[in-house]
């Protein structure tokens, strides 16, 4: 391409999009096609936009979330296996002005960190809980996680989830939306352009609520994919979640206000 003709096509007064700042210059390690990368993204563009980079504390555990520290630049602490809402319940309660956020995945949320967060949400701890759900363990092997979807094979259930001997996927996002210390509950997906704004509409509210500190935990579930762990292509990745997550792991909103709807 003609060096002025680039010049003039990247100049400022034609420039409609630029990354945040507060995402790192560092390669995304995340496998092609993964969601991780785009929910990192408007976590980073929602705590830009309203100011709080010096005010954030992210937390992240175990699993394919571990590596979120390296991409996201703000204070990040990571949380041994399953634990961040604990860590975050301390943090929190020391630091009661800053923006704290876990960010989770399923085998981490929703198997042995499943009492830390069951009790935070309980407790009504006033953090942001982000929730990766793939259905899979996708660091470790691609095992059978509990969200695991009913005769879904894994490495661990190569014939596919057997609930009478394996029992059914757990819903995080319904179960905690009955407790009465969770604020704000929802389900929401990144995969198309549409899906990225409501979920960023989401943790802007969610973000809203902390600094303000409405009374109560905010939950946001994100259904992603897992193309390496479900053997497909991304795009293949992608039809396979709307056509068989969707309809288990439902997506909007649950509770507002602290109010189910």
């Amino acid at each position: 391409m003609d060096e002025k003709l680039y010049k003039e096509i990247v100049s400022e007064e034609n420039l409609v999009y630029t990354k945040t700042s507060l995402l790192t210059d560092k390669v995304l390690s995340y496998c092609p096609g993964c969601g991780h990368g785009t929910a990192h993204r408007i976590l980073m563009e929602v705590i830009d936009e309203m100011g709080l980079q010096k005010d954030t504390i992210g937390i992240a555990p175990v699993g394919c979330s571990v590596l979120a520290y390296e991409f996201m630049n703000v204070d990040m602490q990571q949380a041994a296996h399953g634990r961040a809402p604990a860590l975050a319940t301390g943090i929190k309660r020391t630091w009661p002005n800053k923006f704290v956020f876990t960010y989770q995945g399923d085998g981490d949320l929703a198997a042995i960190g499943t009492a830390e967060t069951i009790h935070a949400c309980n407790r009504g701890e006033n953090f942001l809980i982000v929730f990766i759900n793939n259905g899979i363990y996708g660091m470790t092997g691609g095992q059978m996680a509990p969200t695991t979807l009913p005769g879904m094979k894994t490495s661990t259930s190569p014939y596919g989830r057997d609930t009478l001997l394996m029992g059914f996927p757990l819903k995080m996002t319904e179960l905690v939306a009955e407790l009465p210390g969770t604020y704000f509950v929802t389900r929401q997906a990144v995969h198309t352009p549409a899906n990225v704004r409501k979920t960023k509409k989401a943790i802007r509210m969610a973000v809203e609520n902390q600094v303000s500190k409405k009374p109560g935990l905010s939950f946001i579930e994100i259904v992603s994919n897992c193309n390496s762990g479900w053997k497909m292509t991304p795009t293949q990745a992608n039809q396979w979640m709307v056509d068989n997550m969707f309809p288990y792991y439902p997506l909007g909103d649950i509770k507002v206000d602290g109010n189910k709807l």
